[in-house]
């Protein structure tokens, strides 16, 4: 049965208090999912929700599978909604969401073919849409230098779709080394840049195992990455466009390297 909430100040909607405000939730041990759509791929992933806050109509289009997961759904008005995470949710569905432990990347690499590697990715729209066409062009793994942004992150979660609650996510705390262990497993690690001497990616025979990275927009990878990988390639362009957009760029480059689908 749902739980309703009639004030922001009930203790057992704590997680959800100021949203707005509270920005980068790193280091919390949750953090926050929102959507119908982004819930229900959080119910069928191997995360735990803590709590589910939701507007009267939306508990009652979801409560179905909602009472699948024996986990309590807090129901409140849209109003108190609002009071509650400090803005409108007209998607009127969070959950709260129990972080996993960081796993071992020797553990990862040796279950995957395809890895996509993000360094200084800051923008969190990105990691979100780099994460969802990761899922649907058969990436397995998702690496990100201790420099990028939380991928968990509201935001970055709600652009994926919810696909990043089912892809392996792996922040690397030693780097570029980390590159060298993806070495060790047989992979191949081919850099993404603009550059003229830089190989046509389609022009490139592709492994077995092959890992693709890409750098924050602007700086692009660093000098240390670039120079870590096997090889550097490119996407060749028209009409003198010397770039595209991240989440662009590598969604023709997943596709480029994609397994065939089953």
């Amino acid at each position: 049965m749902p739980i309703e909430i009639e004030s922001a100040d009930d203790p057992r909607v704590a997680d959800y208090l100021g949203l707005r405000d509270r920005g980068d939730r790193t280091g919390e041990e949750h953090f926050i999912a929102e959507s119908e759509l982004v819930v229900t791929r959080l119910i069928s992933s191997e995360f735990t929700a803590r709590s589910f806050l939701l507007s009267p109509s939306r508990y009652q289009r979801m409560r179905a599978v909602l009472d699948t997961t024996h986990v309590p759904a807090y129901v409140a008005s849209r109003e108190v909604m609002r009071q509650i995470a400090g803005f409108d949710v007209h998607r009127g569905v969070l959950a709260s969401v129990n972080r996993r432990a960081n796993p071992s990347l020797p553990d990862v690499l040796a279950g995957v073919r395809r890895v996509l590697v993000l360094e200084g990715s800051n923008d969190l729209e990105n990691i979100g849409a780099v994460a969802r066409s990761a899922r649907a062009l058969g990436f397995e793994a998702l690496l990100l230098d201790p420099t990028c942004a939380d991928p968990y992150s509201r935001r970055s979660v709600r652009v994926s779709m919810g696909e990043l609650l089912h892809l392996q996510v792996v922040r690397c705390d030693r780097w570029p080394h980390a590159l060298e262990l993806l070495h060790d497993a047989g992979f191949e690690t081919w850099a993404l840049t603009p550059a003229a001497e830089a190989r046509n990616l389609f022009d490139m025979a592709v492994p077995e195992k092959v890992a693709l990275m890409a750098g924050a927009e602007g700086p692009g990878l660093t000098d240390a990455a670039r120079r870590a990988a096997r090889f550097e390639v490119r996407i060749p362009m028209h009409g003198g466009v010397d770039s595209l957009n991240l989440g662009h760029a590598l969604a023709i480059a997943m596709a480029a390297v994609a397994l065939p689908v089953a």
